[in-house]
């Protein structure tokens, strides 16, 4: 097993609000609200149910070890989790046998064919620890709705083999692509697959009450359903793999399947269907799932090494608490994006702005999640951006200053949010402008060149002239924080434009532009002056230029230190920290001082401008106490109460890669892992 950080609640470490056990996209992506695996049955982001049963037949009497249902078989007990980067392990104990379950994921962003590859491996291992032999039977069994958004669409299932495996299949009768767009819904085109490797054995049947028949007596039905299409309610039939461990000694014996969803087609971006990008090249279904059988031990080394060396790399950033938080954002962070294939191949990232409002390619989403991408694979930061700065440069985006998404997943076909295409109402001009610039910079930074700012060139410079003429005292307008309503003289919005005037600066320098980089450095530095004086209160700085009695996190002046700007003096950074110090709650800093809520991503962020440990520490503290007792049982969400800890919306978002923000800020450990990316 690979190092990681133990969940076990009964040792009393660290227990997570929702614990990822398939996590790829927005679509595919599996989940335990519980403690306890058997505690309640598996479910969607989202919370919908999406069960996948784990019976064990142990000497003849069965138990689960996944899955609430059914209520009349005892649940194993439940000994140890553990969540690393890219497994989570249970472990479990019962009549004299120890089964470990673990699910893998190689979300590893070093090779992008297999981030890509919506395969999760689910291996269990059972061995005696009593002395005697045991017999042992294994059952995993699917619901079919797992490929339906909702139990009334009628499904169909199939058997088929690939060269190496053999597989079930199940996907909605209708397979009506790309057919909506929507926030609480779930994919009902493509298909889920089960596959087993031929050499396991394994029985394997389509057929209702599989479970019922494994209970009884270790076998599954010998026909195959054959009503189908069919509701997918509780009695249509179920795909299900049963494996006979044999007699089971010291010695532990192995098995594995694969999980897979294909969707043939992922995103709809400027009315042009999307492959995922691992079929760019039209690689069959058969041939990805054959090569991830035969990539299976390789990967699982590999990833046992990834997350030894991620939590060892993450607590040198941040600590032990950092990395726990880190551990827990990594597979919600990317599996909250898609990663799609365009036209010309290259590969076009894709967010999802889950229980917010459902968008697609939100700018102020992009912006707080981009540093994992930053961190670990610049080039997906790269993918992420090109979307946005293709429509952008579209006649039909006529306003100067940057959208605010592309639409509502998966549907990319134009803004949705505020006032849309049509007028600038509710739109985040200054916001928008700002993140896209700061961005592009970070990635011509990471990069060594600005490549992507120089065909872009023309939408920067439009962007940049906005925010020298309206960033320095920001209008009445939203900001990404658009739940709390619009602030006219916004402190730290200001700084935003601050910085993205001296990313367009710094930009301009590496394109030779050297009197427009001049003008701009020096425009940004005139601005930077002026704000401390607009801003300063007595000990800290205003929310709003205009409103004296007021604080909040200035978050954003994290960019001022890790991109090397140097704008602000760091008396602001040392002011604010010291006074944020003397406002945390049980469970963190509030975002500021109009609501006791806070954000997690922000709060990171504001954490990693602290000039020393201890101070970073007592701002993160707060945060791995919520994140192991909030009564919220969801996927991490980044919007809470940080007196009583529950969440207030949001959940499963990608902004939690804003979380390895503090890791950025280590330029010894980002350049270490931007050359295993290839950069």
């Amino acid at each position: 097993m690979a190092a990681g950080l133990c969940v076990s609640t009964a040792m009393g470490q660290e227990r997570a609000p929702a614990t990822p056990l398939i996590a790829h996209d927005p679509y595919f992506s599996v989940w335990s609200f519980s403690n306890d695996l058997t505690g309640s049955n598996t479910v969607h982001w989202t919370g919908h149910e999406q069960p996948i049963a784990g019976i064990a037949q142990i000497d003849g009497k069965a138990y689960r070890f996944m899955g609430r249902d059914p209520d009349n078989v005892p649940a194993m007990q439940q000994v140890e989790s553990k969540i690393t980067a890219t497994h989570t392990r249970y472990v479990f104990k019962q009549s004299g046998v120890e089964l470990d379950l673990t699910f893998f994921t190689p979300a590893m962003m070093d090779d992008l064919d297999v981030l890509s590859r919506p395969v999760t491996y689910v291996t269990w291992s059972a061995k005696s620890i009593d002395g005697a032999g045991h017999q042992v039977s294994v059952l995993i069994d699917v619901d079919p709705v797992i490929a339906v958004n909702d139990r009334g669409e009628k499904v169909v299932t199939t058997r088929n083999q690939t060269s190496s495996l053999n597989v079930l299949s199940v996907g909605s009768r209708d397979q009506e692509i790309l057919n909506r767009s929507g926030d609480n819904l779930r994919i009902d085109w493509g298909y889920f697959h089960l596959a087993v490797p031929k050499d396991e054995q394994a029985m394997t049947a389509v057929a209702a009450h599989t479970v019922d028949d494994f209970v009884k007596d270790r076998t599954l039905p010998a026909n195959d359903s054959i009503g189908l299409p069919e509701a997918a309610r509780d009695d249509v039939a179920h795909l299900a793999v049963a494996t006979d461990l044999g007699s089971v000694n010291a010695t532990p014996v192995e098995r594995h399947v694969l999980v897979s969803y294909a969707d043939g087609f992922s995103i709809q971006y400027l009315e042009r269907n999307l492959r995922p990008y691992w079929q760019r090249n039209h690689k069959t279904v058969a041939a990805m799932l054959d090569e991830a059988a035969a990539q299976y031990g390789e990967l699982e080394q590999k990833g046992a090494k990834f997350d030894s060396e991620f939590e060892a790399d993450m607590t040198k950033a941040g600590g032990e608490h950092y990395a726990w938080i880190a551990t827990l954002a990594y597979r919600q962070a990317i599996a909250a994006h898609k990663l799609a294939a365009d036209v010309s191949g290259e590969p076009m990232l894709f967010p999802k702005e889950n229980f917010s409002n459902g968008c697609i390619s939100t700018v102020d989403v992009i912006y707080p999640s981009a540093p994992i991408f930053l961190f670990f694979q610049p080039k997906l930061v790269e993918a992420l951006l090109l979307p946005v700065l293709e429509y952008s440069s579209l006649a039909r985006w006529k306003f100067p200053f940057a959208p605010h998404d592309l639409g509502q997943y998966p549907l990319a076909n134009g803004q949705v949010y505020g006032g849309g295409e049509r007028t600038e109402d509710d739109q985040m001009p200054v916001e928008e402008s700002g993140n896209m610039i700061i961005l592009v910079d970070a990635l011509a930074r990471a990069q060594g060149n600005a490549h992507l700012a120089e065909k872009y060139w023309p939408q920067l410079t439009k962007w940049a002239d906005f925010l020298k003429a309206k960033g320095l005292d920001p209008e009445n307008q939203l900001t990404t924080d658009d739940f709390a309503g619009h602030v006219a003289h916004n402190a730290n919005l200001s700084v935003k434009a601050i910085d993205a005037l001296a990313a367009y600066a710094d930009l301009a320098k590496m394109l030779k532009h050297e009197d427009v980089a001049k003008e701009y450095r020096a425009t940004a530095e005139s601005m930077a002056q002026k704000w401390v004086g607009m801003a300063q209160e007595g000990d800290h700085y205003k929310l709003a230029f205009n409103s004296p009695g007021t604080w909040s996190q200035k978050y954003n002046l994290v960019w001022d230190e890790v991109l090397d700007y140097h704008l602000f003096p760091n008396k602001v950074r040392d002011t604010e920290i010291a006074y944020y110090l003397t406002k945390l709650n049980q469970y963190g800093l509030p975002l500021d001082s109009r609501k006791d809520y806070t954000k997690l991503d922000w709060t990171i962020w504001t954490a990693t401008m602290a000039s020393s440990p201890d101070q970073f520490k007592q701002i993160i503290d707060p945060v791995y106490k919520w994140t192991n007792e909030t009564t919220t049982r969801v996927p991490l969400t980044d919007w809470y109460d940080t007196k009583n800890g529950k969440q207030i919306g949001f959940q499963a978002r990608s902004v939690v890669g804003g979380v390895f923000i503090k890791a950025l800020a280590d330029k010894e450990l980002t350049a270490k892992w931007r050359e295993k990316a290839g950069h």
